[in-house]
């Protein structure tokens, strides 16, 4: 990944999903709308409802960390603190037009899709906060192949937050949507996400490896506690 910038905001971009749109099956729905299975809410859809021309492993500057309380997943939800220096966020790159991008972060928002976000401060500053709450802040950390790659965060950051234990549900969309970018063994994606904060001392790389075989882990490895 390139740090420059872009010139103009370009019609497409790369969506770097690091939470449970990492799986290509999650952002599906995000696309072209339906209830996720396990989910409490539909999902409206994009106005553009085909799939990402392209999918590609990326590593972003920065640490993933889990936080607040998701009414979906019961559990901590996936950030990105890009501020955090010497360690990588690992994320699936989905690229998709520049109105795709603004719907799928609308309904990330709980906001209705169908408006076209205005991304040249991200584009030019880095970042570019649209609200106070989580995933209202976009984050541009660079180029790939030329074209800005763009991912949705909360304006804190890490050290600020009291961490949340993920769920299994949740980890297991995380861990199969990394593993779906093939470019991480499932050892490494079960020790990535276990020594993330709010996973870390919870969860170990080995119950959340069993996930990806189907075993049960919905609330956290036996003798657990939430974090």
């Amino acid at each position: 990944m390139d740090p420059g910038r872009p010139g103009v905001p370009p019609e497409r971009v790369w969506y770097a999903a690091y939470g449970s749109n990492t799986d290509p099956a999650r952002l599906g729905y995000y696309i072209a709308g339906g209830r996720p299975p396990g989910a409490a809410r539909n999902c409206p859809g994009c106005r553009d409802h085909r799939a990402p021309r392209e999918s590609v492993p990326v590593e972003l500057p920065g640490v993933l960390y889990f936080a607040t309380e998701s009414e979906v997943w019961s559990g901590g939800r996936a950030f990105y603190d890009p501020d955090v220096p010497g360690s990588v966020v690992r994320a699936h790159a989905h690229l998709i037009t520049a109105g795709q991008f603004a719907d799928i972060a609308a309904q990330e928002m709980y906001r209705s899709p169908g408006t076209d976000l205005d991304l040249r401060t991200v584009l030019h500053e880095g970042r570019a906060r649209l609200g106070p709450g989580r995933y209202e802040t976009l984050i541009c950390p660079g180029l790939l192949d030329g074209l800005p790659v763009l991912t949705l965060t909360a304006p804190w950051q890490c050290a600020d937050m009291a961490w949340n234990r993920p769920s299994g549900t949740y980890l297991r969309h995380l861990a199969a949507g990394l593993r779906s970018a093939d470019a991480w063994d499932t050892g490494s994606v079960a020790r990535y996400l276990a020594g993330a904060p709010g996973a870390a001392g919870v969860w170990t790389a080995e119950a959340v490896e069993a996930l990806l075989s189907g075993a049960p882990g919905d609330d956290g490895p036996p003798g657990v506690g939430p974090g």
